[in-house]
């Protein structure tokens, strides 16, 4: 037995049961980068909406404006605005392949929600990010 060698470690990979790495690009993206792109997505959403109600605040048509641009990025792009400005993306069970619009949809509907992105696994994905199939990472 050697003594400088550290015990195996019982720490769980995050991603690791996704086949997605530990390290660099591919990684599970966390929690602030998330936030900070959610943010942005919203103001931009209320900006867009704001742009049609004006001079009345959007109220519930900022909400209508997150969900088209979250669907519409996530098909084309694979991202939404803010998650281009914070280098993440969304990763699809199939590599390579584009996101299924029903995909989208449902996962957009549930972010809508807010509580299913609050409701996460050990690896801390969101409940909307498992009922999908997909998972946030980072981009570079």
């Amino acid at each position: 037995m050697v003594r400088d060698a550290s015990p195996p470690s019982q720490e769980r990979v995050r991603g690791a049961s996704l086949g997605l790495p530990a390290e660099g690009p591919g990684r599970l993206a966390t929690w602030n980068p998330r936030i900070v792109a959610f943010v942005v997505d919203a103001i931009s959403a209320a900006f867009v909406a704001g742009l049609f109600t004006a001079p009345d605040l959007p109220g519930n048509w900022s909400l209508v404006s997150f969900a088209a641009v979250t669907v519409v990025t996530l098909v084309l792009f694979g991202q939404t605005p803010g998650m281009r400005v914070m280098g993440l993306r969304l990763a699809h069970p199939r590599p390579g392949a584009r996101l299924a619009p029903w995909r989208a949809v449902v996962r957009t509907a549930l972010l809508c929600l807010l509580v299913p992105a609050l409701l996460v696994d050990a690896d801390g994905r969101g409940l909307h990010d498992r009922l999908t199939g997909t998972a946030v990472v980072h981009e570079r």
